[in-house]
C-alpha cells in the first residue's frame, strides 16, 4: 500500500488522541449502571466508521445493546471483507490495584513497550485493536486505496456472552453477506514475533448455588450441627479435579480433540521461555493438567476455573455466622469439538450429584459458546501472513489461543465464510486485569498491517 507509513506518522497523534477519548467512556456492558455510557460508545462508533469513509452507517437495536453496523460498497463484483469487534469492556475491579484510573487514559514507557503503552480499561480488549480498523478503513478511502468491499458490525455485548449478536446474525444473512470476517480481538506472541490464531476455545460459564439452612445461624450454638454452605461448596469445587489436576466430571473429556505428536511437535517451536513466563506473574512455579506444557494447557486443553466465590460475612471484624447461602461462578474453556451446552449439562448433573445431604444445589448457566479452528490453507489466512510478512519482515506463526470468542462458530455456521484473527496485543497487556494497556507500536502496526490484508486478499481472490 503506498504511502501507507507515512499517512500514519503524518496522523499519528490524532489516532492516539481518538482512541484515548473513545476509552475514556466506561461501556461496561456487565452493569446495568453503565447503560448509557454503553449507548454513548454506540455513538462515537458510528461517527467513527461515517468519518472514516463509511458510506452507510446505522445503530441497529437489539434486545440489549445495539450494533453498530456500516459499510463502503465500491463493486458488487469484488470480494467483501466484514469486519467484527465489540466496543463493550470488562469491570475493571479491582479498582485499587490499577496504577491509574481504568477509565482516565495514561500513556507510560514500560520495558516492553519504551515507544509507551495506553493504560485503560479496553485498551486491546476490544477498543484499541477494533479502532485499529476503523483507521485502517480511513487511510484506503481517503487515499483511494480500497481494494474490495467492507462492512463493520461492531456490537455492545461480547463481554456478556453476544446473545443478541446471534439473534442479528441469524436474521441478517444478506446484510452481512461477505467473503471473510476479519477479527482483532486476539494477540501475538511478541513485538518481534508475529503469529496468527487459528484456534479459539469455547466456553461455558455457570454459577452454582448451595443453601443449608432457611437463615443465617450463630457458629456456636449450631456449629457442627448442621451443614455449613461455605465448607461444603469448597469440598465440592475442590472435588473438580484430581492430583494431577484432570477435571472429574464424567464423560468431560468424551469429545476432547487430542493433537498428533507431529502437531504438538509444531506447536512447541513457538517461542517461549517459561521462566519469563514465571517471572512476570511473580510465581516460582506453573501448574496445571499433568503431560502437558504450559502453552498446551492454556491452548489445546480444556479447563475449569473458579472465578468468584462469596458467601456468609465478608465486613470489617468478626462475625460468628454459620451462612444460609454460598455462591461461586465457575468457567469451562472447551476445546474444538466439546459442545458447550453438552458440557454445562454434564456439569450440572454432576455438581448437583455430588452435593451431601443437608444442603440444596442450584446452577445456572449464563452463557457459552463453541471453539473454532482456521485451517491454514485457505486465502484468508494466506493473505494474512502475506501482510504480516509485508510489515513484520517475517512469516507469522500459526498459534492456537487459549480465550474465547463464543460468536466466531456462529459466523461460519450461519454466514458460511471463515473468520481470521488477526490480533496484535501481547500477553502482558493484562486485559480482564488491572492495568490492562495496548503499545503504541503494536496500535500502529495493526493500522499498517490491515490495508496490506485487503490487499491481498483482493489479489487471491481473483486468481
Amino acid at each position: 500500500m503506498n504511502n501507507i507509513q507515512s499517512y500514519i506518522e503524518a496522523h499519528k497523534d490524532r489516532f492516539l488522541k481518538e482512541l484515548i477519548e473513545l476509552l475514556k467512556i466506561p461501556s461496561i456492558s456487565a452493569d446495568s449502571a453503565y447503560k448509557n455510557d454503553v449507548l454513548k460508545t454506540a455513538e462515537a462508533i458510528k461517527t467513527s466508521l461515517e468519518e472514516a469513509g463509511c458510506d452507510s452507517v446505522e445503530i441497529c437495536k437489539t434486545d440489549g445493546y445495539p450494533i453498530v453496523y456500516g459499510e463502503k460498497i465500491i463493486d458488487k463484483n469484488l470480494p467483501t471483507v466484514l469486519v467484527y469487534g465489540h466496543y463493550d469492556v470488562q469491570p475493571p475491579d479491582p479498582i485499587d490495584l490499577w496504577n491509574s484510573a481504568p477509565f482516565e487514559p495514561v500513556i507510560e514507557k514500560t520495558d516492553l513497550h519504551p515507544e509507551g503503552a495506553i493504560f485503560a480499561r479496553g485498551a486491546c480488549d476490544d477498543k484499541g485493536q477494533m479502532y485499529m480498523h476503523v483507521k485502517a478503513m480511513e487511510f484506503m478511502t481517503s487515499t483511494n486505496q480500497l481494494p474490495c468491499n467492507v462492512k463493520f458490525m461492531i456490537e455492545g455485548e461480547e463481554e456478556v456472552g453476544s446473545k443478541n449478536l446471534s439473534t442479528f446474525v441469524k436474521n441478517n444473512h444478506d446484510k452481512l453477506k461477505n467473503d471473510v470476517i476479519l477479527i482483532s480481538d486476539t494477540g501475538m506472541i511478541a513485538k518481534d514475533v508475529p503469529s496468527i490464531t487459528t484456534g479459539l476455545r469455547g466456553l461455558s460459564y455457570v454459577e452454582v448455588e448451595v443453601t443449608g439452612p432457611n437463615r443465617d445461624l450463630h457458629s456456636g450454638l449450631y456449629g457442627g450441627a448442621v451443614a455449613n454452605p461455605i465448607n461444603i461448596l469448597s469440598k465440592m469445587i475442590a472435588s473438580l479435579h484430581d492430583d494431577n489436576n484432570h477435571i472429574t466430571i464424567p464423560g468431560f473429556y468424551d469429545s476432547v480433540e487430542e493433537l498428533s505428536k507431529e502437531e504438538r511437535e509444531e506447536m512447541a517451536k513457538a517461542p517461549f521461555s517459561l521462566e519469563n513466563y514465571k517471572k512476570a506473574l511473580d510465581i516460582d512455579a506453573v501448574y496445571g493438567e499433568a503431560g502437558y506444557t504450559t502453552n498446551e494447557r492454556n491452548s489445546i486443553r480444556p479447563t475449569l476455573d473458579v472465578n468468584g466465590i462469596w458467601g456468609g460475612y465478608i465486613g470489617e471484624g468478626a462475625k460468628t455466622v454459620i451462612a444460609s447461602k454460598a455462591y461461586a461462578k465457575i468457567s469451562m474453556r472447551l476445546v474444538p469439538h466439546q459442545d458447550w451446552e453438552d458440557i454445562t449439562q454434564l456439569f450440572k448433573t454432576h455438581f448437583e450429584s455430588i452435593a451431601p445431604k443437608g444442603v440444596k444445589v442450584k446452577v445456572t448457566p449464563h452463557h457459552g459458546g463453541q471453539g473454532y479452528v482456521t485451517p491454514i490453507d485457505n486465502i484468508g489466512y494466506q493473505a494474512a501472513s502475506k501482510a504480516y510478512q509485508t510489515t513484520f519482515g517475517k512469516t507469522p506463526i500459526p498459534q492456537r489461543g487459549g480465550g474465547s470468542i463464543p460468536i466466531v462458530a456462529l459466523f461460519e455456521q450461519e454466514l458460511k465464510s471463515k473468520t481470521i484473527l488477526m490480533g496484535f496485543g501481547l500477553d502482558s497487556d493484562a486485559i480482564h486485569s488491572p492495568n490492562e494497556h495496548f503499545g503504541i507500536w503494536n496500535y500502529l502496526k495493526g493500522i499498517e498491517t490491515i490495508p496490506h490484508f485487503y490487499k491481498y486478499f483482493t489479489e487471491l481472490t481473483k486468481q
